[in-house]
């Protein structure tokens, strides 16, 4: 995220000049962005013209800026889009002053953004995407063979995306495939991994991917970096040849065609061991094994957490950014007290974006977890809406 020509300060009105460029960015601004603030942008809009002889008409697309007054938006996860509705404040030839319409906040796409109030959460989110490298960098790539495909992703900085689906052409045939020791079969897998190689070249460049694992419960994974070796060599592919010690094998039989318990995996915990989301991977896998062991070196849910933080119990909170940037006043406001007093005690705070790998997780643990420093005694976490 880049911010351009910026006039806003904590606890004051301000504005700011906003460029998206990542889709973590979009759902941040998504949770920044309030009924009451205002959104200016370019847009375009279809315009009729009515000729001279009044009876016919055209139409034609022209470009105007837009400054709207919030009334209220939506996040659409699979575009990376924000859609920001709200009255037009500003008169121009082609739309009036008060009018309702809408205005598409995505990638590259310059806004701007005034508030009258800037709240420290909010401004600490802005540079906290801001202090990003420019580039979408992500910390690991993952091909994970399935029975019959094999799917791609990008893992890094809260989102799991994935980028590819690579179907076998049996597959693609309805399941009609020859003997697996059969010569057709052996060139069906040479057409397929060449194909996979083709979708990881596309979405993956290793200057910036920090590793990658393939992964299998079969001998695929073995298969298939041998021939991305052999490919490599035979296309003069330097950035593959060089980042070769950078692209390993997972024991992946644990996993079950399971890329959060791939994610648990030895070899791939290891790999992301110093970067942000293995340390998010960690923590939450650790509270939920505590969790399933009754262990009371860990708890759960609104009324559980806020005890434990009253007693300074907390050494790691783990959070969902629905609750932490919650669009209701109320619910954000508490949570944001929470993750400062556990940060102001010593503790860590992990914000988990709802785009990561292990949010479906935490939220089974309804949003809100915490690894505790000391065993505290069972609290029943029923009436959590009366929690802090």
């Amino acid at each position: 995220m880049k911010l351009k020509e910026k006039d806003f300060a904590v606890n004051h009105m301000g504005t700011v000049t906003i460029i998206p460029e990542e889709p973590d960015d979009i759902w941040i601004l998504y949770n920044i962005i309030n009924p009451g603030d205002y959104v200016t942008a370019d847009t375009s809009r279809k315009v009729h013209h009515q000729l001279n002889d009044a009876k016919t008409t055209t139409a034609s697309r022209v470009k105007l800026s837009i400054h709207l007054k919030v009334t209220c938006r939506d996040f659409h996860k699979d575009s990376s889009t924000l859609r920001i509705h709200g009255r037009n404040l500003e008169p121009n030839d082609y739309i009036a002053v008060g009018s309702f319409h809408t205005l598409t906040l995505e990638r590259n796409k310059p806004f701007e953004l005034h508030k009258k109030l800037w709240k420290d959460d909010v401004v600490e989110a802005l540079q906290e995407r801001e202090n990003h490298e420019a580039c979408p960098d992500a910390e690991l790539a993952v091909i994970l063979f399935q029975q019959d495909h094999a799917e791609i992703y990008l893992i890094g900085k809260g989102i799991t995306a994935m980028v590819s689906k690579v179907e076998t052409s049996s597959s693609r045939s309805g399941g009609r495939n020859s003997s697996s020791s059969s010569p057709s079969s052996s060139n069906s897998k040479n057409v397929f991994f060449r194909e996979v190689f083709t979708a990881f070249i596309k979405h993956v460049d290793l200057n910036k991917v920090k590793n990658t694992v393939i992964a299998s419960e079969d001998s695929k994974k073995d298969e298939f970096r041998r021939f991305m070796i052999s490919e490599a060599k035979r296309m003069k592919m330097r950035r593959i040849e060089e980042n070769i010690g950078r692209i390993v094998v997972a024991a992946g039989g644990d996993c079950n065609g399971n890329l959060k318990d791939l994610l648990g995996e030895g070899t791939v915990m290891n790999l992301m061991k110093d970067s942000k989301v293995g340390l998010q991977i960690r923590a939450l896998k650790k509270v939920w094994d505590m969790v399933s062991s009754d262990s009371d070196r860990a708890c759960y849910g609104p009324k559980s957490v806020k005890s434990a933080q009253e007693m300074g119990a907390i050494e790691t909170l783990l959070i969902s950014d629905e609750l932490y940037r919650s669009n209701e006043v109320a619910i954000r406001k508490r949570h944001g007290c929470l993750v400062k007093a556990v940060r102001e005690s010593g503790g860590d705070a992990l914000v988990y974006s709802s785009m990561h790998v292990m949010a479906e997780q935490l939220q089974q643990l309804t949003g809100i977890a915490a690894i505790l420093r000391f065993p505290l005694p069972v609290i029943d976490d029923e009436d959590d809406d009366d929690a802090y």
